[in-house]
């Protein structure tokens, strides 16, 4: 008995030891399986080589109030999972420590740190309560350091940390330039845009009205919705540095429309020529899509007036994407506002390749010329009888100058091998018109992919959005409809003739086999 006893002690106590240890495991060894379709719950292949290309220690204290209620809880979770991850893939560059800053001495360290509280709900014995909370990182490098003071989109998080780092190791940042000088919107229009691409490049203005070159140095160049015409002059500055190998953005309004206005008519920027130089045109029209944006307005109803939310074709929220481009590869829908087609057929003939990375969806169709914008105007299925329009297109190979045999006579006549972005619309990037994170994340990709940082895009686009719906024509949406209606109550009807007829003949069954005894 008491040998039985000992052998029973032994195998409770290895079994405790084994799943003691399996638990110590599983805290300190990440292993996960991640299922989602862009990976976003692991490192990708951009932080990886980043990481592990760190030539000295990162230092990262995580200024964590502990015991938080959900969902703050889950916060220092998702951080210490992927700050694991990090440290597995630095080959001993990076540490981390969690610090819970406590009392007054404990919060006025991690203040000075550059981690300020934030307000939280907790509750209470019951009671909701709030409490001062701490949920920001530091990293270290060298004489240098970053802070990110509140973590707070866990769906951002690996950008965040990874951007943090390149800042932190990167000796010079790239100079990106945008042109100034004829009324394109100002950086205090899109802070939002400023503070992401300021954060890794330095933002250099090119006042191109003053007839001077564009800077040979600049990474790449920005035309952002000018509203004045360019000179020959400035177009050729442009030219020029296209010649000497530079990358250009061009966001251009094709039409000027406003909502307030209720009309919109042809813009000329006066770039038309050079776009066609290097094989495509901003058409003067204006794309509507059904698969659209919604817009609020007014509406009588009897004595009061009522704010309603309608759909508003020009608007479109588009999600053709070309999944091979990167600038484009991970994004689940982008809203543009009042955006132009794109003519890309001179491209072939002049020896380029013009790749449509954004397409209007299969209801769509365009307006040009003189256009009234009403929300509550009734439209047609022949309204939306096109499918596919380029919205955005990358151009790329060796570009011939569009002022050959003209005068001034090109510098430079034909450029190395480079490429240009060019978008129907000027104003998705900015605050008033962002309809989501993914119009920030679209213009921030074409940055990065015209300075060569690729790694970025491939972080920044990790996301957890849900795209738009498809969509259905009349028949398919009645279909849905009474199919829902109907198909239920009859699946239980049939389930129920099915059980009553077993019963039947259970019944019949059993009275044979009395009869027969």
């Amino acid at each position: 008995m008491t040998s039985k006893r000992t052998h029973t002690i032994v195998r409770v106590l290895l079994v405790l030891g084994i799943l003691i240890l399996i638990n110590i495991i599983s805290v300190r060894v990440f292993t996960r399986f991640d299922l989602t379709r862009n990976h976003v719950y692991t490192l990708s292949d951009a932080s990886k080589t980043l990481v592990g290309s760190l030539d000295d220690r990162v230092t990262v204290k995580a200024y964590f109030t502990e015991d938080l209620p959900a969902p703050y809880n889950n916060n220092r979770r998702t951080v210490l999972d992927m700050l694991n991850e990090y440290r597995a893939y630095a080959h001993g560059n990076l540490e981390y420590e969690f610090i819970n800053p406590e009392g007054e001495k404990g919060q006025e360290e991690a203040q000075q740190a550059g981690i300020p509280p934030v307000e939280v709900q907790v509750v209470n014995h019951d009671r909701f309560e709030v409490k001062r909370a701490f949920l920001g990182l530091v990293l270290q490098y060298e004489d240098r350091r970053e802070v990110l003071p509140v973590v707070q989109n866990l769906g951002s998080l690996e950008y965040d940390i990874s951007s943090a780092l390149k800042r932190l190791t990167t000796r010079v940042k790239k100079r990106i330039g945008y042109t100034t000088g004829h009324q394109e919107p100002d950086l205090q229009a899109m802070q939002n845009a400023q503070r992401e691409i300021g954060a890794q490049y330095d933002l250099v203005p090119v006042d191109l009205s003053r007839n001077e070159p564009v800077p040979q140095d600049l990474a790449a160049l920005l035309v952002i919705a000018p509203q004045t015409r360019f000179t020959d002059s400035a177009a050729y500055s442009i030219d020029q540095y296209v010649m000497h190998g530079g990358r250009v953005a061009f966001l251009l309004n094709g039409m000027n429309a406003t909502l307030q206005q209720r009309y919109a008519q042809p813009a000329d920027a006066g770039l038309s020529g050079l776009l066609s130089a290097y094989g495509v045109r901003v058409n003067g029209d204006l794309v509507r899509d059904a698969q659209c944006a919604n817009v609020s307005i007014m509406q009588q109803q009897g004595p009061f007036q009522i704010r309603s939310q309608v759909p508003f074709p020009y608007l479109p929220a588009a999600s053709d994407f070309d999944r091979t481009n990167m600038i484009v590869k991970d994004l689940q829908s982008v809203m543009f506002y009042f955006v132009s087609s794109l003519d890309t057929t001179g491209a072939a003939a002049k020896g380029l390749t013009a790749d449509v990375i954004v397409r209007s969806s299969k209801q769509s169709g365009r307006q040009a010329g003189f256009v009234m914008l009403d929300p509550m105007a009734r439209y047609t299925p022949a309204d939306f009888a096109e499918s596919g329009i380029p919205l955005a297109v990358v151009i790329s190979g060796s570009f011939h100058s569009a002022f050959t045999g003209r005068t001034p006579a090109p510098a430079v006549a034909q450029s190395p091998e480079t490429r240009i972005v060019v978008v129907g619309d000027g104003d998705f990037m900015k605050d008033e018109y962002l309809g989501s994170r993914n119009n920030l994340t679209f213009f921030a990709n074409i940055v990065d992919y015209l300075a060569d940082d690729a790694g970025l895009i491939t972080i920044r686009s990790k996301d957890v959005t849900e795209p738009p719906l498809d969509q259905l024509s009349d028949g398919a949406r009645r279909m849905v409809k009474y199919g829902n209606l109907i198909l239920p109550p009859l699946l239980v009807v049939l389930y129920g003739l099915f059980r009553w007829r077993r019963r039947v003949a259970g019944k019949k069954l059993m009275e044979a086999q009395i009869a027969g005894k």
